[in-house]
């Protein structure tokens, strides 16, 4: 059935900045730049799953049509420089430049590449558009010099292209980089708005949901319309009449926690600080969970666990003080081993 197949959060996504839910401030001041014909870079800062990225493709779409692929490209820089060359290998419009499918034989450095990507993309004018935009999407990963390196790449080619910066972390960009785009705050939709979005789109799919359900989602996304649509599409699937009760959803929201979420905490239980530190490689790297993305999943792990209430609080603290450390222009798996380590 094509509606279980299809991701729901790219199934509806915006194809346009008047569809877009919540951030109505940020969104309008965009609207009203678009309209003067005088789009600055961007910098787009706001905790995950808040709407960035699909702001960014319904700028572009607005801008450039259907064709927005012309004109729009979109780079994840965690990819980047969290997984380097095997992202690279795997990324066909990087072959032509790096020459070769086998990263053993790649014999230039990632940010070389980096830099020599995005100084080809920036400097190709478009065919049918004033400019081109590049969105560089968790752009807190990129290094010291990549961000300098980028800062002079957004100077040269300011007037063939726009960049669009996405961090859930801006104090790790550094302030020349910051200062080059107009910065404009993203945030998670109140419940009431988040309950008419999932409602709607229960509809469009034909399906019935509880008022119990509808509040069970709402508690459990906490504004966040990804994971809205994502524990409603999980609980659908073990629907057999179309019917979303409340009981669905929590059953949706327990699978949603991966296992080696689990296993972290079980290891930062049992002192077992090397696996707890494989564990953390594989959600970073592998799995391209980010630090809070894996701060937020182990605390729901936390609170409903069979610890002692003492205990837990503990624990809780941990993580928080791991939260905030993380937005202080910290590493994060630095952050989350020191974590664990004090569990």
């Amino acid at each position: 059935m094509k509606t279980k197949k299809d991701v729901w959060t790219v199934k509806y996504r915006p194809h346009t900045l008047n569809g877009v839910i919540g951030n109505e401030q940020s969104v309008t001041t965009i609207c009203q730049l678009v309209q003067s014909n005088n789009l600055p870079h961007l910098v787009f800062h706001g905790p995950v799953n808040s709407g960035k990225a699909s702001v960014a493709f319904a700028l572009a779409y607005e801008l450039y049509g259907e064709g927005y692929e012309r004109n729009f490209t979109y780079f994840n820089a965690s990819d980047f420089f969290d997984q380097g060359k095997q992202y690279l290998v795997r990324d066909k419009r990087f072959i032509r430049i790096i020459g070769t499918d086998d990263p053993k034989k790649i014999r230039k450095t990632v940010i070389s590449i980096f830099k020599e990507i995005i100084n080809e993309y920036a400097g190709m004018g478009s065919l049918d558009a004033d400019f081109k935009i590049i969105f560089i999407d968790n752009a807190e990963s990129l290094n010291s010099d990549a961000q300098h390196a980028l800062r002079r790449i957004m100077e040269k080619y300011t007037t063939t292209c726009r960049f669009i910066l996405s961090t859930t972390q801006p104090s790790r960009l550094i302030p020349p980089l910051r200062s080059r785009g107009l910065q404009l705050f993203f945030t998670y939709v109140s419940d009431a708005k988040l309950i008419e979005y999932v409602n709607s789109i229960a509809v469009q799919e034909g399906l019935t949901i509880s008022d119990d359900a509808l509040d069970a989602i709402a508690y459990h996304s906490k504004g966040n319309l990804a994971k809205a649509l994502l524990t409603m599409q999980i609980a659908s699937m073990s629907s057999g009449n179309n019917e979303i009760s409340q009981q669905l959803i929590y059953g949706a929201v327990l699978g949603e926690i991966p296992e080696d979420i689990t296993r972290l905490f079980e290891s930062a239980l049992t002192g077992d600080i090397m696996a707890a530190r494989k564990i953390i490689d594989k959600l970073l790297i592998e799995d391209g969970l980010s630090g809070s993305e894996i701060l937020e999943q182990l605390h729901g792990i936390v609170v409903t666990s069979n610890e002692k209430d003492t205990d837990i609080a503990k624990y809780v603290n941990n993580i928080a003080e791991a939260d905030l450390r993380m937005l202080d222009a910290s590493n994060d798996r630095i952050q989350l081993e020191a974590m664990v380590a004090n569990f």
